[in-house]
């Protein structure tokens, strides 16, 4: 995947989520607000992703590559261990079996390729459109969040929308102007997943307000 202004500002963007994420529960000593399930499932997108890792030449995507993999695990062992007694299952509570089969199905039914790393790599898109779900999910049910909290889960939307105008500039400064259909179709939902939480978070957190679900 070639470089260019949107995708290396939707790479920092997907950093900074996992560094906000990191500063919170290292500084409040709580995973409080942070759903677990969610997290793994990331672990798991990462994985089925970078299977290709000990073959990737840019040194940008495997330095890329090891920082999300080795945060993300360092992030499942505080929650897991460090700070289990501030993680509470009873708020995380979504079903993510569906969302491991919905990734599974269409990754098997519309691979580019019926290899095992185009189908894990298929895989890893769509469950990364919907991972999110858990968080949200456990958002709906507390009805708020600390104000570090949302800044995570804003970053890490904004990473996902900022791959758009990328695709869009590839499309039309690559000489193929090949659609990578997988990959957008999955941006655009996870985008849209986001909405109702982005509108939310402009009109409470930008404005100095707590993030408050309305009743």
């Amino acid at each position: 995947m070639s470089l260019n202004i949107f995708r290396v500002l939707g790479d920092f963007s997907h950093l900074a989520s996992i560094f906000i994420l990191l500063h919170k529960i290292q500084q409040l000593k709580s995973c409080s607000g942070i759903s677990f399930k969610s997290q793994v499932l990331y672990m798991l997108v990462y994985i089925t992703r970078y299977l290709d890792l000990p073959w990737t030449s840019s040194p940008y995507n495997f330095i890329f590559k090891i920082l999300f993999i080795c945060s993300e695990l360092y992030i499942i062992y505080l929650m897991a261990r460090a700070y289990k007694p501030t993680n509470d299952p009873n708020l995380d509570t979504f079903h993510v079996e569906f969302l491991l089969g919905f990734a599974a199905l269409l990754a098997l039914l519309f691979p580019y390729k019926y290899t095992i790393l185009e189908v894990f790599w298929a895989f890893s898109i769509w469950l990364e459109s919907v991972a999110i779900l858990p968080q949200l999910f456990m958002l709906q049910r507390t009805g708020e969040a600390e104000a570090i909290t949302a800044h995570y889960i804003a970053a890490l939307g904004m990473y996902r929308a900022l791959y758009i105008p990328n695709w869009i500039y590839r499309y039309f400064s690559e000489p193929t102007h090949k659609v990578d259909t997988i990959a957008v179709t999955a941006g655009i939902l996870q985008t849209i997943l986001y909405s109702d939480f982005f509108w939310i978070y402009y009109t409470k957190v930008m404005r100095g307000e707590k993030f408050k679900l309305p009743v």
